[in-house]
């Protein structure tokens, strides 16, 4: 532990030193000068982001000016004590060997502030003046170099200000006192270049100006403020006011653009739109308009689609139709136009029903409803077969092609018993195999369809009381007649036996194979046909029948027990055959061509088509075709409506 003794020489030695670095510090601070420091070099210190160091003695003006040089590249009208900030700091400054004397001090100090004045020249107390005579009395001044390539610097930076916007007799006056300071010859060279340009295109933009004012922007062709700021462009490139006046053609331009706009004239402004951008292409005022003018564009289309929806939904569809053009000549990109396209399509074609949608009607004037319809797309087809298949169905030819142009829905099934029982018992109707006794069913014994005077259509191909779920037979063509007719009177909608045609091209499903499967045995089951696997409740088999095939029913299945077709129909080729509107012709020479029913007023005969669960490949055939007098009632016969959209 140290003895007192110790103790008070540390105490003494330690209060000596604090007192020397305290002296020392005071002595730096009041007198720099002693040390060979000027603290007015400490602006050529670099300052990181523009930022004075504490303690560098910066008057708010330079700190300003150092500020913005380390900022950034130069605007093209900053403030001039900015790029004289960035010209001065490039200075090439002598070797000084002694510090400037009190007298020197003195004046320098005047200058500094005529400097941050404003007064760069022209007098004894202007900056220049007072710099070069402190240069006068100690050459190597570092401060009064400094000081007048300062001034130099901001008086190049004047002058160009004014040359940029057009002041020619201030740039002139400077220029004058830019001549009387050292080591300008070159600045005042290229500044009296520029000045000389400057004069040449002042009056030009004095015309500019004046075709602007009288609305002559950009027109006419070679005559319009545009042009001759094209001039002055060419002859100064960098003249701010020659850019300053295009953007000003541009806006005007762009006004015409919002004008057209607010008289919904949308192809004007998309003119004057592609005229603003040819002026200065991307600018900002370009881009804002421009999306000014989409923003409308889109609000006016909107609500013009608007209304087409409000006319589609009263039913009206011409106008509707009208106001989407109008809708898609305002902006074709919209959105929803075309989903509104596609509604009004389904309109025209399908009464708003969409191609593939399933539907009921319900009755009006009592409970129920009628059959599952599927809507069925509208298009075109040949129907029936080609010359070189005479030997497959003699009366499907001509072939022939056929447009469905309007749409129609199909029932999903054929009409089921308990589909005709209720119109049976609804209506009152009676049918012919009760009227006229009797129908056509299958006699197990002999494989072979027999007449039987007391089947009836609540009985199934057999003769059997049938089920609920099973399509009805035993039905004459009058029968089916009087069923769509029924559900006419009960929809208030156009329910009717479909054309031929009509079937046709429903079975068809878009296809244009033997079957609407392909041209074969099917490779699972798809139809209830006659498949070589199937057997009878006796062990029967079909001698021509499709090979290796089987569905599992010997007779009608169930509706909807197999697959649907490629439009959505089921057992629309298999199951039972079906009555169509058609009156029976033996060829297709002269029927019609747009899907309508062949129809020769008093016929007895019509047209049954599809195959049946018990007809043979051949007959299955999608342009298989046969006749029957209407009064016939078969336990393969069955029928399925349409109703028209």
């Amino acid at each position: 532990m140290p003895n007192n003794a110790t103790l008070r020489r540390q105490r003494f030695l330690g209060g000596a030193l604090g007192v020397i670095v305290l002296g020392f510090a005071l002595t730096y601070h009041f007198f720099p000068q002693l040390f060979h420091v000027d603290p007015t070099l400490a602006p050529r210190r670099s300052m990181s982001l523009g930022a004075a160091a504490p303690g560098s003695g910066l008057q708010p003006e330079r700190q300003a000016a150092i500020s913005e040089l380390n900022a950034g590249p130069p605007l093209t009208l900053a403030p001039a004590a900015v790029i004289a900030a960035r010209n001065s700091a490039m200075a090439d400054l002598p070797k000084q060997l002694s510090v400037d004397p009190p007298e020197v001090q003195a004046l320098l100090d005047r200058a500094t502030k005529a400097l941050h004045a404003g007064a760069l020249a022209g007098d004894d107390n202007s900056a220049a003046a007072l710099f070069e005579q402190a240069l006068k009395q100690k050459a190597d001044s570092r401060r009064a170099v400094q000081g007048l390539f300062d001034v130099r610097a901001r008086l190049v930076a004047e002058i160009d200000q004014d040359i940029a916007v057009g002041d020619v007799d201030a740039a002139r006056d400077l220029l004058g006192a830019l001549r009387t300071l050292p080591n300008a010859e070159a600045e005042v060279a290229q500044l009296e270049t520029s000045l000389q340009t400057l004069e040449k295109v002042r009056p030009m933009l004095a015309r500019a100006a004046g075709l602007l004012q009288q609305g002559k922007a950009d027109r006419p062709a070679g005559g319009s403020a545009l042009d001759l700021y094209h001039e002055v462009q060419a002859l100064d490139p960098q003249n701010a006011v020659a850019e300053q006046g295009i953007l000003q053609v541009q806006r005007a331009v762009l006004d015409r653009a919002l004008a057209a706009v607010a008289q919904n004239d949308f192809v004007g402004a998309d003119r004057e739109l592609a005229a603003a951008q040819v002026i200065r292409p991307g600018s900002q005022q370009m881009r804002d308009v421009h999306q000014r003018v989409d923003d409308l564009r889109e609000q006016r289309a909107s609500g013009v689609l608007t209304q087409a929806h409000t006319a589609l939904d009263a039913g009206n569809v011409a106008l509707a139709t009208r106001l989407a053009d109008q809708a898609g000549s305002i902006d074709p990109q919209l959105p929803a136009l075309a989903s509104f396209s596609e509604q009004l399509t389904n309109a025209r074609l399908y009464a708003s029903y969409k191609p593939g949608q399933v539907f009921v009607d319900h009755y009006v004037d009592l409970p129920g409803k009628t059959p599952a319809m599927v809507v069925i797309p509208t298009g075109s087809f040949l129907m029936g077969l080609p010359a070189a298949d005479t030997d497959r169905i003699e009366s499907a030819q001509p072939q022939h092609a056929v447009t469905i142009a309007k749409g129609f829905a199909m029932a999903r099934t054929a009409v089921t018993v308990a589909q005709f029982r209720e119109f049976v018992r609804a209506s009152g109707y009676v049918p012919d195999a009760v009227k006229l006794g009797g129908a056509s069913v299958y006699d197990e014994r002999s494989g072979a369809l027999r007449d039987d005077s007391t089947a009836t259509w609540e009985d199934d191909y057999a003769g059997r009381k049938a089920d609920d779920n099973l399509p009805v037979v035993n039905v004459s063509w009058a029968d089916a007649t009087a069923y769509a007719d029924w559900l006419r009177q009960r929809t208030g909608k156009a329910y009717r036996l479909p054309s031929e045609a009509e079937f046709e091209y429903a079975l068809r499903g878009g296809t244009q194979t033997r079957y609407w499967w392909g041209n074969g045995t099917p490779s699972r089951p798809v139809e209830n046909l006659t498949g070589s696997v199937d057997r009878s409740r006796s062990g029967r088999r079909w001698s021509n029948a499709f090979r290796g095939y089987r569905d599992g029913y010997w007779g009608p299945a169930p509706v909807m027990s197999f697959a649907a077709n490629p439009f959505g129909l089921y057992d629309i080729n298999g199951n039972v055959s079906e009555w169509v509107a058609d009156c029976w012709h033996d060829s297709y020479l002269r029927a019609p061509t747009d899907g309508s029913a062949w129809i020769n007023p008093g016929c007895r005969a019509h047209v049954l088509r599809g195959g049946s669960w018990g007809s043979s490949p051949e007959q299955v055939d999608s342009a298989y075709r046969q006749g029957a007098n209407g009064d016939a009632r078969s336990g393969r016969v069955g029928f399925r409506v349409v109703r028209e959209l």
